[in-house]
């Protein structure tokens, strides 16, 4: 097992430190949850640019005790991040590493991120939903629109990955 660098251990607190800020501003702004989520994943990707696998489930784990402790009355807010978009960078290193196929691997991800969004859906706001239309077609409405919402996510969540492991070459080399 390869020994971890204190270069990969400070990616992985900075990732943390990143991802915890994020995600707390998010929760307590609501409209800035989904940001909050998605660049919490991204800043979640610093450990995986130096392969540090062992640095990124840390840095996640740590991320997600200290957004609940920093949020503990909006717990539900944070389920999504810690269902997906918490790990969803780490499946797609592994998906890269495997070399698994592309279309079969979005596949299987996209089923993941639908029944995340459905089992959010269904404990958090199902309760609260007042719309009959909603209540009857939800799981066709995640399907079709969350599915092709992942699509696009998981194209843009590559291009966020190449961006940050460019980042930490450029910093890697001062």
């Amino acid at each position: 097992m390869k020994k971890i660098t204190s270069y990969e251990i400070a990616l992985s607190a900075l990732a943390c430190a990143i991802s915890t800020v994020f995600l707390t501003i998010g929760v307590y702004s609501e409209i800035l949850l989904f940001t909050g989520y998605l660049l919490s994943s991204v800043a979640l990707m610093l450990p995986l640019a130096k392969e540090s696998y062992r640095g990124y489930i840390l840095a996640y784990i740590a991320t997600c005790l200290l957004a609940f402790i920093f949020n503990v009355s909006r717990f539900w807010d944070l389920l999504p991040f810690v269902m997906f978009f918490g790990l969803h960078p780490l499946v797609n290193e592994f998906q890269l590493k495997i070399k698994i196929n592309r279309w079969l691997a979005c596949a299987f991800k996209a089923l993941w991120f639908d029944l995340t969004m459905y089992l959010i859906w269904r404990f958090v706001f199902a309760m609260t939903t007042t719309i009959p239309f909603v209540d009857t077609y939800i799981l066709p409405i995640i399907v079709i629109v969350g599915s092709a919402f992942f699509v696009v996510y998981d194209y843009l969540t590559y291009t966020w990955r190449a961006a940050v492991n460019r980042l930490v070459q450029r910093l890697n080399k001062k």
